[in-house]
């Protein structure tokens, strides 16, 4: 999004190759008109960040249009570049422009915020799928092992797994091990032999490169012998598709109007601290310094240092026990 000087026209490139490419679609107030249901896949995407000889194009661009301040809708992919433009400022003066960060992706590995836009959607879809898979296993006697997306970041696997009722759940920051899937095996043995019917086992895409969810499904089913099945499912993109919800549609309007207000207010006072990123954290806007993001981020595994959500895992592992005990949580 680019704000001209005059604060009355707003436009769209697609990604960082529009600004490279000099491509802009002009909107006026009603050219919004019918979006909200629609997902943030229309306004185009692009993970491509411009080797440092792009750069310059990009500031020409920036100059020949004036423009006062660009707003930054993506994932880590649209901060990294913002990044780069502020780590360049001396270099291109073009860049010293307010430029604020809108966390959009559905992995929810931003700093900052405690959701990003899109993470509830993928969510609910993901709960929807899952709850369908239940309802047939259910009269099987079946275990499935269910992959969701999130990269390294566990997530949408744990909120998936909390939602649904899963037994086990995998993810890249807690990991996984052999003893872990022999007492997953145990565990499930047991539950079957005590009458139940249906397994859940949820895993984030990326939890471990060699425990991958086929491995897990061989595993469990060469140790079931005849008491239950197992199959795996991958959801896949359809986690990324279907209406926004209710909760990302409000939340995305939120974030956008106070993200303006930010970058109108930045223009007007030429605070030379500029170039922010927002997010929600305990009910509250914040925003923080673009230049901090990197320090933020655990570079390796491309997500927050610190994530909130991971106190919640004792929660599940509390509750997919047969006979939880009150201090595990």
């Amino acid at each position: 999004m680019l704000i001209d000087q005059g604060h009355e026209v707003v436009g769209v490139k697609r990604g960082i190759k529009g600004l490279i490419n000099d491509w802009t679609m002009p909107l006026d107030w009603m050219s919004c008109n019918g979006w909200a249901p629609l997902g943030g896949s229309v306004l185009g995407t692009s993970r491509r960040q411009p080797p440092r000889p792009e750069l310059y194009s990009i500031a020409q661009t920036i100059d020949r249009h004036q423009f006062d301040g660009i707003l930054i809708i993506g994932g880590i992919s649209g901060y990294k570049v913002a990044h780069l433009m502020n780590a360049n400022r001396e270099n291109f003066p073009a860049f010293n422009i307010p430029i604020v960060c809108i966390p959009a992706t559905i992995d929810n590995d931003l700093p900052g915020t405690e959701l990003s836009i899109g993470t509830d959607t993928a969510l609910n879809n993901i709960m929807h799928a899952v709850d369908k898979i239940k309802q047939s296993a259910v009269a099987s006697n079946r275990a499935f092992v269910v992959e969701v997306m999130g990269r390294r970041c566990g997530y949408l696997a744990l909120m998936s797994g909390l939602a649904t009722g899963a037994e086990r759940i995998y993810t890249h920051e807690e990991g996984v091990t052999l003893a872990d899937l022999n007492d997953d095996v145990q565990g499930l043995i047991r539950a079957f032999e005590s009458g139940k019917r249906l397994g859940l086992l949820v895993r984030s895409e990326d939890a471990h490169h060699i425990y991958t969810a086929d491995f897990m499904r061989r595993v469990l089913e060469a140790e079931s012998g005849e008491l239950f099945s197992v199959r795996t499912s991958v959801l896949g993109h359809l986690q990324q598709g279907g209406d926004p919800s209710p909760f990302d549609r409000t939340f995305a309007t939120r974030l956008a109007a106070e993200s303006v207000d930010k970058v109108l207010e930045l223009i007007e006072t030429k605070d030379e601290h500029n170039q922010l990123y927002i997010g929600l954290q305990q009910g509250v806007f914040n925003f923080s310094l673009i230049e901090d993001f990197q320090r933020a981020m655990d570079q390796e595994n491309a997500r927050p240092k610190e994530q909130w959500w991971l106190s919640l895992m004792q929660v599940a592992k509390a509750l997919s026990k047969a006979d939880p005990v009150i201090d595990q949580i």
